[in-house]
């Protein structure tokens, strides 16, 4: 039996959840897709705050402790509503893959032109 496409399996998985919240992504007014950008953007604000709290950041404070688990389920949950704001944008799973492996490609000509400019020119023909 072939392995099934995990990224795929995760995009219907989240439209599922979404849909039984109430969001269907697919399916909002342009006015309803600036508003729940936003609202993930905060829940994703949100949740890297919960993960950063997962580990000791005060590096005065001698009685914290590093929560493992809580940072990775704090990980999934940016997970889950990054997937959210990719299908509000109307991005499938190759969509997301697609552009993810352009802009991953930038990232290393930057990286061995030594990144010394800035340019947001070479991210204009991603996901076109």
């Amino acid at each position: 039996m072939p392995e099934p496409d995990m990224l795929k399996e995760l995009f219907r998985k989240q439209d599922e959840l979404n849909r039984r919240i109430g969001v269907d992504c697919a399916n909002l007014s342009e006015e309803d897709q600036q508003k729940w950008i936003l609202n993930y953007c905060r829940a994703m604000s949100q949740e890297l705050a919960e993960l950063t709290d997962s580990v000791p950041w005060k590096w005065w404070a001698k009685y914290q402790t590093f929560d493992k688990q809580n940072a990775r389920v704090e990980v999934v949950d940016l997970l889950h509503f990054l997937i959210s704001l990719a299908q509000v944008l109307g991005m499938s799973a190759e969509d997301f893959f697609n552009i993810y492996v352009q802009k991953h490609q930038v990232n290393q000509k930057r990286q061995d032109s030594g990144y010394s400019i800035k340019d947001e020119n070479d991210n204009r023909q991603i996901g076109n």
